[in-house]
């Protein structure tokens, strides 16, 4: 079966590093057939002051021409898709968002990791939690995270769908019927989700999304992808093994992956 990674990041998240090229260099040592370079998309200077959550705007077009350029490396070897991971900020958002912002990239995650202006799954803010409360921090970012799998952006994939689970900290309600809403809400748009290994490198110490949530996403029909969410070339093919039996397990019987001309193919187990 193919290895692939469709979620990664260099130094051009500000809080990451490695280059595109050493990024990709790392992926074909490893053996990857299909890699997805998905940097961070700008943020304002209001949300990210310091430039370490983001790509900056003056960086955007350099990072595009990197992925083209190693690209066209490692062509005969791996195929490389340009991506962009993309923060909903609902009420919070300060950039022009157009349709336009989305066409350049073949493939697109959409991410939840404010909650009406806090990152919620920022270390140094992780006070936040203790002062609003587990089971209300649950409560905002399943709803956020509905309203981004519902709103209009073209984005391809909803990345690490219960990121809130990151500290370890679980709400005191059961969260099934809460997983069906987020499964039909992925569904109703055609969205995929990814199974994000990274979680399993947290306090929470388990892949996004939970077995749980992975089987009702399954139910409803909608496709996944997988990856890394790696922030340094070494971590590239960090619990892809693992994260392919949880699908698996999940009931997936393939994944599905973005290609380079913007669609999407299925790659079924062996």
């Amino acid at each position: 079966m193919e290895t692939v990674n469709c979620h990664t990041h260099t130094f051009y998240s500000g809080h990451g590093d490695g280059t595109v090229e050493q990024l990709l260099a790392a992926a074909e040592e490893v053996g990857m057939d299909l890699i997805a370079v998905t940097e961070h998309y700008p943020l304002s200077s209001q949300m990210d002051p310091t430039g370490e959550l983001a790509l900056t705007w003056e960086q955007l077009p350099q990072y595009m021409a990197d992925v083209a350029f190693s690209r066209e490396r490692h062509l005969e070897n791996m195929e490389v898709v340009l991506g962009a991971e993309f923060d909903w900020l609902g009420s919070a958002e300060d950039r022009l968002i157009t349709a336009e912002s989305f066409e350049p990239f073949a493939y697109s995650l959409l991410s939840v990791h404010f909650l009406d202006g806090w990152g919620f799954d920022d270390p140094a803010q992780r006070h936040r939690w203790d002062e609003m409360g587990t089971d209300d921090v649950w409560r905002r970012y399943i709803e956020v995270w509905i309203e981004a799998a519902d709103s209009w952006w073209p984005c391809t994939t909803m990345s690490h769908p219960d990121l809130a689970k990151k500290w370890g900290l679980y709400p005191s309600f059961d969260l099934t019927p809460y997983y069906k809403r987020m499964a039909e809400a992925a569904a109703a748009r055609g969205r995929m989700v990814e199974l994000n290994t990274s979680g399993a490198y947290y306090d929470c110490k388990q892949m996004y999304p939970a077995p749980a949530l992975l089987a009702e996403f399954c139910k409803a029909g909608v496709p996944c992808s997988i990856g890394t969410d790696a922030h340094t070339p070494a971590n590239v093919g960090r619990g892809l093994k693992e994260g392919y039996k949880a699908l698996y397990e999940a009931g997936y019987r393939a994944i599905t992956v973005p290609t380079v001309d913007g669609d999407r193919r299925h790659i079924p187990f062996d």
